[in-house]
C-alpha cells in the first residue's frame, strides 16, 4: 500500500524511487539497442554509451537509496534533481562531442527525445509545482541548444547544403522552440498532477483525520483506515455517504455511535470521535485493529482447540454482559463481527465489532430508527425469536448467536446450512443442532453450546454473565494458556499480515461470502 498523501516525506520518497526505477529500465533499454546496432569499427565505449551508462548508474543509485530507509524531503529532492542533472549533462553535451565524426548535427535533434521523455516522466510521477518543472526543462534545453550550436558549427562543412544555411540559425531556433514547447507541456502536467493531489488530499481530510484506504463496506457505511493528523495514530473511520443519508439512516447512525461509545469493556471496539463534514458526510472514528476475524481464522486454520474457543467465547460473553447491562442488544453477533488481535503485548484479545443493529431495550421505539417487523441480523446466526417476533428480541438473542459462533469455531462449519435463506431460517426454527464431535469437544463444553442454541429463549442462559461463568467452569478452560496464544501469534503473524495486505480486513464490517450469498437471496438486513 502506498504512503498516504498526508505524509509528504514518505510520498515524495516513494515517487522519486518510482521515477528512478523507470529511468533505470528506460536507459538500460537504450543501451541494449545501442550495442545491438553497433556499426563496424565503432568504439566499444562511444560518447552515447558513456552517457547512457552514467545515467543508468546514477538512476540505480537513486532508486536503491530511496527504496531503503526513510529519507528527508531534501534528500529525496536531491536524488531527483541529481538524476536530472546527470541526464542533462550526459545527453545535452552529445552534439558537441559526437561518437562518430559528422554525427553532431544529427545528435542536435536526437538529444531532444530523451529530454522530452525524461522531463515528462518526472512531471507525471513526481509531485512538484509547475514552475520547477519548467525551470528544469529550460536549463536542460539551454545546455542542449548551446552544445547543438557548437556541434553544428564545427561540422557544418559536411552538409551538402551547408553554404545555404546560416550557421547558427537552424539549431538555435529549433532548440529554443523545442525547449519552450517541452517546458510548457511539463509545466501543464505538473500543474494538473499537483493540483489533483492537492484536491485528493483535501477530499480525504475529515477534521483531524486523513483517510488512507478502504478496509470494509456494509449496509450502514464504509470503513477506512485513517491517521490522526497530529497524533499520527492509526484509526478506523466509518463513513455514512450522502447517498445513504435519510432521516432513518442518520438516526440509526447516530444511535450506533452514541450507544457504542457508552461501552467501555476492553473487549468492545473503542469509539474516539464523531462528526459531520461540510459535504454532509457523517463519520465516527474508532480504534484500528490489526488481526483476524473469527471467520478468517477458521477459513485459514480450520476448527480451533476447545481451550482456545472457551477463552474467546468468554471474552465475547463478558463484552456482551456490559452491553446487556446497559439495555443494549447487539443482534448481529457472527464470526465476521468478532476480531482476534494482539493488544498491549497480549495475544488472542477479542474485540466485538459492529453495533450497527443494536437495540436499546430501555428506550421507547423510534419509527425513524427501526421498523416494527424488520428482521435484523445474519441468517446463519439468527435466533428463532428474531423470525417469529422481532419485537421480543432481548439479551438471550445474542446468546443464541454466541452459541452459533461457538459451533462454527469448534466444527469449522455453521450450525445450520441450506441451499437458500428460507431453508436456513427454517432450520433455526425447527431443527435441532447436530452434536459436535465428542472426541474433540468435551461434553461440558458441548452442553454449553447446545444450551445457547435452545429454540426457547427461556431454556438458554439467563444472561451473558451466566454464560461467561459457565465457560470459566468448563473443563477445557485454562488448557489454552497465554503462552500458547503468544506462540501461535509468533508462528502465524506473518501469514495474518500477508492476508491483510492482499485482502485487508475491515475493522467493523466484513461480510462473509457464505452469509452474503444467503442474505442477497432474501434481502435480510446485515
Amino acid at each position: 500500500m502506498t504512503p498516504s498523501l498526508d505524509d509528504p516525506r514518505a510520498y515524495l520518497q516513494r515517487r522519486v524511487a518510482l521515477f528512478a526505477g523507470v529511468c533505470v529500465v528506460l536507459f538500460a533499454g537504450l543501451l541494449v539497442l545501442d550495442f545491438a546496432n553497433s556499426a563496424e569499427g565503432e568504439a566499444l565505449f562511444s560518447s552515447t554509451r558513456i552517457s547512457g551508462i552514467a545515467v543508468l548508474l546514477v538512476s540505480a543509485v537513486a532508486w536503491w537509496f530511496t527504496r531503503r530507509e526513510d529519507r528527508s524531503i531534501a534528500t529525496s529532492r536531491g536524488f531527483e534533481l541529481g538524476v536530472m542533472a546527470v541526464m542533462a549533462v550526459a545527453y545535452g553535451t552529445l552534439p558537441a562531442n559526437p561518437p562518430v565524426e559528422g554525427a553532431g548535427p544529427i545528435l542536435s535533434f536526437f538529444v531532444l527525445i530523451p529530454m522530452a521523455v525524461a522531463v515528462t516522466l518526472r512531471a507525471a510521477i513526481i509531485p512538484s509545482p509547475a514552475w520547477l518543472s519548467a525551470v528544469v526543462t529550460v536549463l536542460w534545453g539551454s545546455l542542449s541548444t548551446a552544445c547543438a550550436v557548437v556541434g553544428w558549427d564545427r561540422e557544418l562543412g559536411i552538409l551538402p547544403d551547408a553554404q545555404q544555411l546560416e550557421e547558427w540559425k537552424l539549431p538555435l531556433v529549433f532548440g529554443i522552440f523545442s525547449t519552450v514547447s517541452i517546458a510548457v507541456v511539463a509545466a501543464v502536467i505538473s500543474h494538473i498532477v499537483h493540483g489533483l493531489q492537492t484536491r485528493v488530499r483535501e477530499a480525504l481530510q475529515l477534521g483531524q483525520y486523513t483517510l488512507e484506504w478502504k478496509i470494509g463496506e456494509g449496509g450502514m457505511g464504509t470503513v477506512y483506515r485513517a491517521r490522526h493528523r497530529l497524533l499520527r495514530r492509526p484509526t478506523a473511520i466509518k463513513l455514512l455517504p450522502p447517498a445513504k443519508v435519510g432521516e432513518g439512516t442518520i438516526a440509526r447512525f447516530e444511535q450506533e455511535v452514541q450507544q457504542t461509545s457508552r461501552l467501555t469493556h476492553p473487549n468492545t471496539v473503542a469509539i474516539f470521535d464523531f462528526g459531520r463534514t461540510d459535504e454532509g458526510i457523517f463519520y465516527y472514528a474508532m480504534e484500528y485493529l490489526d488481526g483476524t476475524t473469527l471467520q478468517a481464522l477458521v477459513e485459514d486454520f480450520g476448527p480451533i482447540p476447545p481451550g482456545r474457543a472457551v477463552a474467546i467465547l468468554a471474552q465475547i460473553a463478558e463484552a456482551l454482559a456490559e452491553a446487556h447491562g446497559m439495555g443494549l442488544v447487539h443482534r448481529d453477533i457472527k464470526p465476521d463481527n468478532v476480531m482476534l488481535c494482539e493488544r498491549g503485548g497480549i495475544a488472542d484479545v477479542v474485540k466485538v465489532l459492529d453495533f450497527g443493529l443494536v437495540k436499546d431495550t430501555d428506550a421507547p421505539a423510534d419509527p425513524a430508527v427501526s421498523s416494527a417487523n424488520a428482521i435484523k441480523g445474519t441468517p446463519l446466526y439468527l435466533a428463532p425469536e428474531t423470525l417469529v417476533d422481532p419485537e421480543q428480541v432481548d439479551a438471550r438473542t445474542d446468546l443464541y448467536a454466541v452459541g452459533a459462533v461457538a459451533y462454527f469455531l469448534l466444527s469449522g462449519r455453521p450450525v445450520f446450512e441450506g441451499k437458500s435463506t428460507v431453508e436456513v431460517l427454517s432450520h433455526h426454527l425447527h431443527t435441532e443442532p447436530a452434536p459436535l464431535d465428542g472426541d474433540a469437544v468435551p461434553p461440558d463444553l458441548q452442553a454449553i453450546v447446545l444450551r445457547c442454541l435452545e429454540k426457547d429463549p427461556s431454556n438458554r442462559y439467563a444472561s451473558a454473565a451466566d454464560l461467561a461463568s459457565a465457560l470459566q467452569d468448563c473443563r477445557a478452560e485454562g488448557t489454552w494458556s497465554r503462552r500458547d496464544a503468544t506462540q501461535w501469534w509468533e508462528t502465524f503473524r506473518p501469514r495474518i499480515q500477508a492476508r491483510q495486505n492482499t485482502t485487508p480486513q475491515p475493522t467493523e464490517l466484513r461480510i462473509a461470502a457464505s452469509s452474503a450469498r444467503l442474505e442477497g437471496e432474501a434481502g435480510v438486513t446485515t
